[in-house]
């Protein structure tokens, strides 16, 4: 396995030091992708809006899923009770959630920052995640399930991140083993596939670090040059 250190000299050369993770639906697997990517870059987490504060939050998740110490977590900017649209869990709590209030923390490893249901779930009355992702000048990871449908749903995603001109750096596929499918959003989304994160029982540290990349060399694959 490559370590997080080569990586950092890929990202120095681009001046990106992070990633954004995002998915093509919600509960599609993106605290268990950035889990994953945590373990192999060793970096740092940040989610910006956890709505829903019942349980395990996603911090709390990756947390433990990752390994890492506890100062590689940073607070959320927003933390809202309820497990709904951030736009409607802020509404009903009395927030408002300003694209102003979000910047780039400052962290000495790459840092994982990740989003809140899908590319275009509602933010506030005006944005989505996706200006959120373009407001963080940060490269994405489109994380998508391996089931019936994820083909139609990923393409759309890959659409509408690069018509706001992201650039995204490969997809990471979650679930049940479907090569078809697999195949079919690399050649048509036209995509890296950076991972496939199989079902895992139990779902720990010790079995999600044993997913390997997809990718000969790896740094290189997050590259963006």
């Amino acid at each position: 396995m490559q370590h997080g250190s080569e990586w950092i000299n890929v990202m120095n050369r681009t001046n990106k030091m992070g990633l954004f993770v995002t998915g093509t639906d919600t509960d599609v697997g993106k605290s268990v992708a950035s889990s994953w990517l945590l373990h192999q870059l060793r970096g740092y987490y940040w989610k910006p809006v956890q709505s829903g504060l019942q349980g395990e939050t996603d911090r709390q998740m990756v947390m433990r899923l990752s390994g890492l110490p506890g100062d590689h977590f940073l607070q959320e900017r927003y933390s809202l009770q309820l497990p709904r649209s951030p736009h409607e869990a802020a509404r009903k709590e009395g927030v408002t959630i300003q694209l102003t209030d979000f910047c780039m923390p400052s962290t000495p490893a790459p840092l994982v920052v990740e989003g809140a249901g899908g590319v275009m779930v509602p933010l506030n009355e005006h944005h989505l995640m996706v200006d959120l992702m373009v407001h963080l000048q940060l490269p994405v990871v489109l994380v998508c399930r391996t089931a019936l449908g994820t083909i139609n749903h990923t393409l759309l995603s890959l659409q509408a991140l690069r018509h706001r001109g992201l650039t995204v750096v490969g997809v990471i596929l979650n679930g049940e083993g479907d090569e078809e499918n697999l195949q079919a959003i690399k050649n048509y989304g036209n995509v890296k596939i950076l991972a496939h994160i199989p079902k895992l029982s139990p779902l720990d540290q010790s079995n999600l670090a044993r997913i390997p990349p997809l990718c000969n060399d790896w740094p290189q694959c997050l590259s963006l040059t």
